[in-house]
């Protein structure tokens, strides 16, 4: 018999920190941030699975659990590695020559004019 207050499934079974700190689930490369931004923009656990079928489904649903249970803590932690991502962007296009702009700059606007035309 099980206790009522302890979870049937221990979180730290699905939830590793490398040595970096990035939160990876169920043992695999993808990350916490990326389940958790496919949840915020609409997907299901299974189409999270369809998109990322290394992800046995239970664990997303466990990880979707323990995110609205923890939305705080985790919401804090996915503003920190955005602001980390800022950090290492700045960086990295601080560097840019004029050419590697010109590119970077017609990426973006060829990035936007998809979203235009796919409505988003």
């Amino acid at each position: 018999m099980t206790d009522k207050n302890q979870p049937l499934t221990d979180i730290r079974h699905v939830l590793r920190t490398d040595d970096d700190g990035t939160i990876r689930v169920s043992g695999t490369r993808v990350t916490l941030d990326t389940v958790i931004a496919g949840y915020h923009q609409g997907d299901t656990p299974e189409d999270l699975h369809e998109a990322f079928d290394v992800l046995p489904v239970d664990d997303i649903y466990t990880v979707l659990s323990y995110y609205m249970n923890n939305r705080a803590e985790i919401d804090l932690y996915l503003a920190q590695r955005e602001k980390e991502a800022e950090q290492i962007r700045e960086k990295i296009e601080s560097t840019y020559t004029a050419k590697q702009w010109e590119r970077h700059q017609k990426l973006l606007q060829r990035i936007e004019e998809k979203r235009k035309q796919l409505g988003n």
